[in-house]
């Protein structure tokens, strides 16, 4: 009879267990608010059809994922944020730089084996420039980038600036403007919907901005991340802020201009020196040399 009751309350408690379970182990609001943002494109029904390019791609990464994990290279967190800097975002990237990495100075052994002359010098040359030739490109796409966002920048602020005069909030506006400038301006577009994405995961506002800051290393950023904090600690209107920013980067955005157009009286000295005056020289000067040789053979 013990027995019976025992197994009773076993199977009682078990039953009031689950029927608790889902209420007790709930996620809070915040963490569900960040399972909704970051849910992963795993979990739902892959209907594509992959082709035979997208196969052979997803072999080699594969192979360079398995080369990687075989070497013992663990990924490294300053190349994931210079690739995120560069616009590179996805974790396919860190293996297609490390093969990168790996194949382009073997490339490059094997074009210095190929030269006639001097061949052992070659054959490290050619190997160093294939090791930093990636590097080299990552530099250049991200500083490409840089500046691709810099000059989007006054555009973005005009249209904040209208958005909150509009009514609109700072969240609203951002998720405005980043819909608007997902054509013209489509690298200011991802950075933006990055903000928002951090915003409803439960990042505050300034953190999300100053991630911002951190992520492209752009000065204007930085100065945006100050102009916001300004306005919340002092409680000033926030259209007035944005406007006057905005209207100090166009000032800004003038000066540069300004300064690039005066450098160019310099820099045009040399293609002039170098490839404008001979022509001219030969053109003015060929006829009356030629003038001068015929009378002196005649005399």
């Amino acid at each position: 009879m013990m027995i019976f009751y025992g197994v009773l309350g076993v199977i009682a408690f078990c039953v009031v267990a689950l029927l608790l379970t889902p209420n007790l182990f709930r996620p809070s609001q915040e963490a569900q608010r960040f399972f909704d943002v970051v849910k992963t494109e795993s979990e739902r029904p892959d209907q594509r059809v992959i082709g035979g390019k997208e196969q052979m791609q997803n072999k080699l990464l594969g192979a360079a994922s398995e080369l990687r994990m075989r070497f013992g290279l663990a990924e490294n967190p300053k190349l994931r944020s210079r690739l995120t800097m560069a616009g590179l975002n996805g974790k396919a990237f860190s293996d297609i730089f490390f093969a990168a990495q790996f194949l382009t100075p073997l490339a490059g052994v094997v074009a210095g084996t190929l030269m006639p002359s001097n061949t052992v010098l070659c054959v490290v040359a050619f190997g160093v420039l294939g090791y930093m030739a990636p590097d080299f490109w990552l530099n250049w796409k991200t500083g490409r980038r840089r500046k691709r966002i810099r000059r989007s920048i006054p555009d973005a602020l005009d249209l904040m600036v209208i958005c909150v005069d509009a009514g609109l909030g700072m969240d609203q506006a951002l998720l405005r403007v980043g819909a608007e400038l997902t054509v013209s301006h489509p690298d200011i577009h991802t950075e933006f919907m990055q903000v928002n994405r951090e915003q409803r995961a439960g990042r505050p506002r300034l953190e999300a901005w100053q991630n911002l800051a951190d992520r492209t290393e752009i000065e204007e950023f930085t100065q945006f991340v100050g102009m916001l904090t300004q306005t919340d600690r002092f409680g000033t209107p926030i259209a007035k802020a944005l406007s006057r920013f905005s209207e100090e980067i166009r000032m800004k955005r003038r000066q540069h201009a300004e300064e690039a157009a005066s450098k160019t009286k310099i820099k045009i000295i040399f293609p002039l020196v170098l490839c404008i005056f001979p022509c001219l020289f030969i053109v003015l000067l060929a006829p009356a040399i030629l003038n001068i040789m015929a009378g002196l053979k005649g005399m």
